[in-house]
């Protein structure tokens, strides 16, 4: 058994890492990400015996983000992944994952306004040669026009940050 919790966290850890990317890349998180980390948090509940207290707490924490959605504050990917991260924790760390959450995009804010200061947007139509050179270029645009900000990142290094801490 003690396998197989360890398999479903790192199974979330790198759901959460997949997000993260995601939305770095295209600021966008695939529903299936999202379903794939509820699935997993799910069984892993269920393997803890804790399922029913932390759904009732990603059930508030989904009505709450979701809330922020309607006033466009957070991205509908954001909603879903905060929610479905939810269940990948105990109860009793559900407040610290969401303070993490807090306190990671606060961060985050503040490199982009800081990086919003030094990037300049990119000139022309060149195309990078790779995939990282092309998210590189689309990242330096997003920051030059105060693009949103990719929440999942902040959402991600809260959940690795509590899943490494086990």
């Amino acid at each position: 058994m003690t396998s197989c919790i360890l398999i479903l966290q790192v199974a979330a850890a790198l759901f959460f890492l997949a997000a993260a990317l995601n939305d770095l890349a295209t600021r966008s998180i695939p529903n299936g990400i999202s379903l794939f980390l509820l699935v997993d948090g799910a069984a892993l509940r269920l393997l803890h015996g804790d399922f029913a207290a932390v759904c009732g707490a990603a059930l508030l924490v989904f009505l709450l983000a979701l809330f922020c959605w309607f006033r466009g504050w957070l991205g509908g990917g954001d909603v879903k992944l905060l929610a479905a991260g939810m269940l990948a924790f105990p109860l009793a760390d559900s407040a610290d994952f969401i303070f993490l959450t807090a306190l990671m995009g606060g961060g985050l804010a503040l490199i982009y306004l800081f990086l919003h200061r030094v990037v300049k947007a990119p000139q022309g139509a060149r195309a990078g040669k790779s995939v990282l050179a092309r998210v590189a270029r689309a990242e330096r645009w997003r920051i030059a026009r105060r693009g949103p900000l990719p929440y999942a990142v902040a959402i991600a290094s809260a959940g690795l940050f509590l899943l490494l801490r086990r």
